[in-house]
């Protein structure tokens, strides 16, 4: 159906925001003509000579355009309806104010709207608010559909992952998707899951999957982006995050993620040095016991905390025969070994030594302990960002309150995007990083 007939026939149900997504996102050009048409729509509405449900049209148009300002300012001028309440609780859930959602999904079934529907998009949004044992009340009452609807066996998943059955939410999503192939969000769960359990060859085949279909969510095409830049995909990278720039041109996260992408495109690898390096340090790394020395030259190097043939050489002679009970005949075993192997005492003296020291006891953060102890996973942080605190180690809430900023920005890929979002969520649950030195 053409985007022009789709806004102008005075109805606008379920079916017709179906085909206006579909149509909206079908070509460039397409997209353009949306954004014109919507333009178009709310000149009408300015000028009084609008008829039917423009406010309702325009709202759904600004809800497949991520803009919930917009979208809940003409939403909420639409006449009541049954599809207004739908529309309106998918935007209250996207803005995470789920009790709202709730109320309007119970508004949406008590002005005649599909009780399965409603029920479905309630549960989800119980889910999301943390009430996972009313909204399997709600599933149980469906039983029935387990075997027929993507959306039973969606919601069925949003329980099993709330309550940690991971197993369980990949199975439920693999299913949802197997009943409806074009079930965005089960696929998006499931990629993202997979994602974040390292899955990341697979992930990424369902993250592409998500965005061939109609209506493809940011977080696909930004977490899409992320593995092909990992992967060294370069161009799948630049052209997720475009598509994402295309719909919002101030999206911050995606100009960042784009300005990254362009800058490693012009970055050079020398894979050849990076090897010769690697068997120098390997080198460096041998063990003094390896080597066939006296018992007392090795006595000596081990008191002198020389462990390693790297450490040998960061020493002068100097410095070995100051020690005690290390003499003469000492200094020309160990000379001798290292002539054979090419080289010399004292060639990497301007390499300091650098003896292991106890790890110092960061102090224990502030708050709610119940709250200090969730995984960091219940944050619901972008992939870059969970990639980043699994690499420092950090899997609860109370962990990462006890990390400076500091400590975050040194890790590779963590920039002032991925801080701004954890410090965010830190200020929902009222904590904050551990202030720096």
């Amino acid at each position: 159906m053409e985007l022009a007939s789709i806004l102008e026939q005075p109805g606008f149900d379920a079916a017709r925001h179906r085909a206006l997504v579909e149509a909206a996102f079908a070509t460039t050009s397409a997209f353009e003509k949306f954004t014109s048409l919507v333009g178009n729509l709310e000149e009408k509405l300015a000028s009084g000579t609008a008829q039917g449900n423009e406010a309702l049209k325009i709202g759904a148009c600004y809800l497949v355009l991520e803009e919930p300002e917009s979208a809940l300012q003409w939403l909420q001028k639409a006449p009541k309806s049954s599809q207004r309440s739908l529309l309106l609780a998918e935007l209250y859930l996207d803005m995470r104010r789920f009790d709202e959602a709730v109320a309007e999904c119970e508004a949406a079934a008590a002005q005649g709207a599909d009780r399965v529907e409603t029920d479905m998009k309630k549960a989800a949004a119980l889910v999301a608010g943390g009430k996972v044992d009313a909204a399997d009340a709600i599933l149980k009452q469906h039983k029935g559909l387990e075997s027929t609807s993507g959306d039973w066996l969606f919601v069925s998943g949003l329980i099993a992952e709330a309550r940690g059955d991971t197993h369980g939410a990949i199975t439920a999503y693999e299913r949802a998707v197997a009943r409806d192939e074009n079930h965005s969000q089960a696929a998006f769960r499931l990629a993202f899951l997979l994602d974040l359990h390292g899955e990341d060859e697979e992930a990424r085949e369902w993250y592409e999957r998500c965005a061939e279909m109609p209506c493809v969510h940011v977080n696909t095409l930004i977490n899409l982006a992320i593995l092909s830049e990992d992967d060294g995909d370069y161009d799948m990278a630049e052209s997720c995050l475009r598509r994402v720039l295309q719909v919002n041109p101030n999206h911050p996260r995606a100009s960042l993620y784009l300005k990254d992408v362009v800058a490693a495109q012009s970055m050079f690898y020398d894979e050849m040095q990076h090897k010769v390096q690697q068997q120098h340090d390997a080198v460096l790394d041998i063990p003094v016991t390896d080597f066939e020395l006296s018992v007392r030259s090795r006595n000596c190097l081990k008191k002198m905390n020389i462990f390693t043939l790297g450490d040998l050489l960061r020493i002068s002679e100097r410095e070995l025969l100051a020690y005690k009970n290390f003499g003469e005949t000492s200094l020309k075993e160990i000379k001798a070994m290292l002539v054979q192997k090419g080289l010399s005492l004292g060639q990497l003296a301007s390499e300091q030594i650098v003896l292991p020291r106890a790890a110092p006891v960061a102090p224990q953060p502030e708050g709610n302990p119940e709250v200090l102890s969730r995984p960091v996973s219940t944050l619901e942080l972008s992939v870059r960002s969970r990639k980043c605190l699994q690499r420092l180690g950090i899997n609860s809430v109370g962990e990462l309150a006890a990390t400076s900023e500091n400590e975050l920005l040194s890790s590779k890929n963590f920039g002032q995007t991925s801080l701004t979002e954890i410090k965010g969520r830190l200020a929902e649950l009222g904590i904050s990083l551990r202030a720096s030195n």
